[in-house]
């Protein structure tokens, strides 16, 4: 539609999909996957979504939940058979999913700024699975007492990633990509290795302000994703997740309730169960973002008027306001 493509910037990086009543009124790819050889992303394109991928581990949780092998209130001394520590081990699911836990975060976004600082010193290549941050904070003290209050969490959802392995005994991502991503025929999304990556995925780039040059962002994540985030996937992949969960295909309509109401909140901050809650009049709307260095995502979607933007961008662009302002277009 033209006034949703009048709204992008001309140099725009990354892709836009928007639908209504589920028909997709807008899909377009910008810029390049891959900038020196200007390989074009499309709608098809696998981008990096940062901590996006809480949504699809909440999903999992409240699967085995429904399931009967978990519930809210089950602890980690019940779940869990490594040491934890000074951790808490009355922690319970419900705490972890609301990010009410306290336990120490390893990227404590309240005094740290930059994600890529925690490779200084802990080379990032070694992270390959969920288990390997433990090392970055299971020794350190609890940030508070559990159920105390609202504070976003990266921990907290690596041990959930841990807790869905020591129930199923599956590695989280192999359980997400069985249970969650091929029932919703995203053929595009995972988990995967930065140096191993399939065809078609993009780079994510970063902007050295000194050299005034950019560079990819592959020295500043995690080399694979964990239960704290790293999926790829596309925004075609990212309509057809949020139209299987709002039919109660993933988990009971009454799960995809409890998820979508205010679990915790920190001033304007609202929280579900993986995902956010933008307060508009007497409604919640419901959303997952995520930002890397050289990654920025969110997906909206609107109840009232069955609307959802899905934008990421791979050069980190502000991808926030851009969604706002495509959301107050009357279409």
């Amino acid at each position: 539609m033209k006034e949703i493509a009048d709204i992008i910037p001309e140099d725009f990086n990354g892709a836009v999909l928007v639908s209504q009543n589920g028909s997709t009124l807008f899909a377009k790819g910008f810029g390049f996957s891959d900038m020196p050889n200007q390989i074009s992303n499309t709608v098809d394109t696998k981008f990096q979504t940062a901590s996006a991928g809480k949504v699809f581990v909440a999903v999992g949780i409240m699967q085995l939940i429904e399931a009967g092998q978990l519930s809210l209130d089950s602890q980690l001394s019940d779940l869990l058979d490594f040491p934890l520590h000074q951790i808490d081990r009355k922690v319970t699911i419900r705490q972890l999913l609301n990010h009410t836990s306290g336990i120490p975060d390893y990227f404590d976004e309240s005094t740290m700024s930059e994600y890529a600082d925690l490779w200084v010193d802990f080379p990032n290549y070694k992270i390959r699975k969920s288990k390997d941050l433990l090392p970055l904070f299971i020794e350190k003290p609890m940030m508070y007492q559990a159920g105390e209050r609202f504070q976003y969490n990266n921990s907290g959802y690596v041990i959930l990633g841990l807790v869905i392995e020591s129930v199923t005994g599956q590695l989280f991502d192999e359980y997400l990509s069985e249970r969650v991503f091929r029932p919703c025929e995203m053929l595009d999304t995972g988990y995967y290795e930065l140096d191993r990556l399939p065809a078609n995925c993009a780079d994510a780039y970063v902007f050295d302000e000194s050299k005034q040059q950019y560079y990819t962002n592959i020295y500043s994540v995690d080399a694979k994703g964990t239960g704290a985030g790293g999926a790829f996937t596309t925004v075609v992949d990212v309509e057809k997740f949020w139209k299987k969960l709002l039919n109660g295909e993933l988990v009971t309509l009454a799960s995809v309730t409890e998820m979508f109401s205010v679990q915790s909140r920190d001033e304007d901050d609202y929280y579900g169960y993986g995902v956010w809650l933008r307060k508009a009049g007497t409604v919640f709307h419901p959303f997952f973002q995520g930002s890397d260095p050289g990654v920025s995502f969110i997906s909206r979607h609107n109840p009232e008027r069955n609307l959802r933007v899905h934008i990421v961008s791979n050069k980190g662009e502000n991808v926030w306001s851009l969604a706002s302002k495509i959301e107050a277009i009357q279409l």
